[in-house]
């Protein structure tokens, strides 16, 4: 939780926080914009932008042990085979992937959408120490956790000098 008020109003979302990555939309709230409307003032990008927000906002915590930086990601509902992780050029962690939209039938009637669709995508760059040509990756119950192994700190080497005279 921010110590910063939003000035927005949604407690997620603030823009002192550089942390807080959720998009902020200036129609959010306004009687033309979102699904629910009927009219014909629809605002095209709201329904865009809720989308974006929240497949930027794919969450992942990055923790670092004594033996290697640990990367979490809440993937719920993607199968492992839609989730790609790649380390690219210059030292660069990617993951991404697409979530699928559900299927529509003729007879159906939705109520509320709020799942997101479409594609995500995180990069991070990867500290020195990382072992790059070790990284490891699995997926349980819808986290994906990528392992990468720290390389040992080598110690500064002390050499005793002896004093003459």
């Amino acid at each position: 939780m921010s110590i910063i008020p939003s000035l927005f109003g949604n407690p997620r979302s603030n823009v002192f926080d550089p942390f807080s990555l959720d998009v902020w939309d200036p129609f959010q709230g306004f009687p033309f914009s979102g699904s629910n409307s009927s009219s014909a003032l629809s605002f095209p990008g709201s329904e865009i932008s809720k989308e974006t927000s929240q497949l930027a906002n794919t969450r992942i915590d990055w923790k670092e042990t004594p033996e290697a930086h640990i990367f979490r990601a809440d993937l719920p509902g993607i199968n492992k085979e839609e989730v790609k992780v790649e380390v690219e050029e210059g030292r660069v962690l990617q993951i991404s992937g697409e979530r699928s939209r559900e299927k529509e039938e003729k007879n159906d009637k939705w109520h509320r959408v709020e799942r997101s669709s479409g594609k995500f995508l995180r990069r991070f760059r990867l500290p020195e120490n990382a072992k790059i040509d070790e990284v490891k990756a699995s997926m349980e119950n819808g986290v994906l956790t990528v392992s990468i192994p720290k390389a040992e700190e080598k110690k500064p080497e002390i050499k005793s000098v002896q004093i003459s005279g």
